[in-house]
């Protein structure tokens, strides 16, 4: 049996060292500095392929494994199709008997349900500052009196590589200024 230890930190300018300093029983530790949303952890994922059946993986918090409940349960299936477990040792749990997998779940539970109300509060925040009139989005940078005149020079043949310089826009932009059906709203920005 060998301990795995797996450690994180999001940014660049946070430290590793409280997390290894805690995992320094293990015989292999893994680390990186990545944000869990930010795609491919290679070190996550070299850690998951090296673990072998019997042994175990150490974290010090759930978090730093896993970027969300899905993530978690993905990670989970992968740990009990290598037969290893897992152990959190700032959670106290431990996969490797019942009362650790009924923690682990209830967790996992407990945060999925804290994100969806996270979520639902969320959208009920912009339901209200809609209905009080606050707009949402990037600021349109080109008023009517600019997106008629935008077109006058585009009739008149200016090239577009020419309006978007002028303009400051990208191509798109200045062909969703442009665009018939934009005619009455102003365009976008």
């Amino acid at each position: 049996m060998t301990l795995v230890g797996y450690a994180r930190v999001s940014s660049v300018g946070q430290s590793l060292d409280v997390q290894l300093d805690k995992l320094k029983h293990c015989d292999k530790i893994f680390q990186e500095k990545k944000s869990g949303a930010s795609g491919i952890r290679t070190q996550l994922q070299a850690c998951l392929e090296y673990i072998r059946e019997g042994d175990v993986l150490v974290v010090t918090r759930l978090d730093r494994l896993a970027r969300s409940t899905l993530h978690l349960c993905q990670i989970a299936e992968k740990l009990v199709h290598k037969k290893v477990n897992l152990q959190v040792l700032d959670q106290n749990i431990d996969t490797g008997d019942a009362t650790g997998r009924l923690l682990f779940n209830m967790l996992g539970a407990i945060a999925q349900f804290e994100t969806e109300i996270r979520a639902e509060r969320q959208m009920d925040g912009i339901k209200k500052a809609k209905e009080r009139g606050i707009a949402f989005g990037r600021k349109k940078k080109l008023d009517k009196n600019d997106v008629a005149m935008l077109r006058q020079r585009r009739a008149e043949g200016v090239l577009i590589k020419t309006l978007m310089k002028d303009y400051n826009l990208s191509k798109a932009s200045i062909y969703r200024y442009l665009s018939v059906e934009n005619s009455e709203t102003g365009g976008c920005g």
